[in-house]
């Protein structure tokens, strides 16, 4: 395994989901120089993401981020395909599938079945254990956590984590990459919900028991937040960004791996996911979006 990624044409991307993630990651990497092929299980859902990646592409032009010939040269560099035997030519196969245990270990027995030995596999996981997910691998060492933050195109941060098998050649790769399409990396030790979300989804999850307890509204919840602590977006207005599914899936990872009832998800929580109340993918969560 070469101890660098070859950064340019030589360089070639291949994300597993076209979803909120995949198609953002897809984004930032096309409009960074580098060939992407994006795969999900329907060319409905590849449809979908890259509908979401043109327009979110569309949006940056009309701010004045990027010129129209950005914007077509990211979308050419961007092919799409339902069928794994793709992957076989890439450098780098990022895994931004449902946060879902047992589904990334399927996929990431596909992707070692097709890719050669030499191939970086990440996955955009932001709670599950890495080693654990290492495992599905026949050579785990060449494997790292890249959790990249929704919207993947605004926020700058990536996560890279190590987990037990990762080799120092896999994380300087991992480290070159997040640098090449402008992210600031940090480098986290494996652990559940790694840094950002082991600090950040427990104050979300306490900011529900507020507002289940009725102690204020959802609105004067998150206005208390944004002014009383700085944060430019209230705790459940970001819960609905996130996706109340996953906070919920995220919390609950926690609760089973620590083993510790300060990571209970709310009651509240459970039942809005039950009800459908997903935030902003499905129209309504702590706030209702148009």
């Amino acid at each position: 395994m070469s101890d660098h990624l070859k950064i340019g044409s030589d360089l070639r991307i291949a994300i597993i989901g076209a979803g909120t993630m995949g198609n953002g990651i897809a984004q930032i990497c096309a409009l960074a120089g580098l060939p992407v092929t994006l795969v999900d299980i329907s060319t409905s859902a590849l449809e979908r993401g890259l509908a979401t990646l043109s327009g979110n592409l569309e949006r940056q032009v009309k701010k004045g981020l990027i010129g129209e010939a950005d914007k077509q040269a990211a979308l050419a560099r961007i092919q799409s395909d339902t069928h794994y035997a793709v992957l076989a030519g890439a450098s780098l196969v990022i895994e931004a599938a449902t946060e879902n245990l047992d589904l990334k270990r399927q996929i990431l027995g596909r992707i070692d079945e097709v890719v050669e030995p030499g191939t970086l596999v990440a996955s955009n996981t932001s709670s599950l254990s890495i080693s654990e997910l290492a495992s599905a691998l026949n050579n785990p060492e060449r494997f790292i956590g890249l959790h990249f933050f929704n919207p993947v195109p605004v926020m700058t941060l990536v996560e890279v984590i190590r987990g037990l098998q990762t080799s120092d050649a896999t994380h300087a790769r991992a480290l070159e990459f997040a640098e090449h399409i402008g992210k600031t990396a940090v480098s986290v030790r494996n652990s559940p919900g790694f840094v950002v979300n082991r600090i950040l989804c427990p104050m979300i999850n306490e900011a529900i028991f507020v507002l289940q307890e009725g102690l204020a509204s959802a609105q004067d919840i998150d206005i208390g937040m944004q002014l009383g602590c700085n944060h430019p977006i209230g705790p459940l207005a970001l819960a609905d960004l996130i996706g109340l599914d996953t906070l919920l899936a995220i919390l609950e990872t926690f609760y089973r791996d620590f083993g510790d009832p300060k990571y209970r998800p709310a009651t509240l929580l459970k039942e809005m996911v039950a009800a459908g109340y997903l935030g902003r993918k499905s129209g309504r969560g702590f706030h209702v979006h148009a």
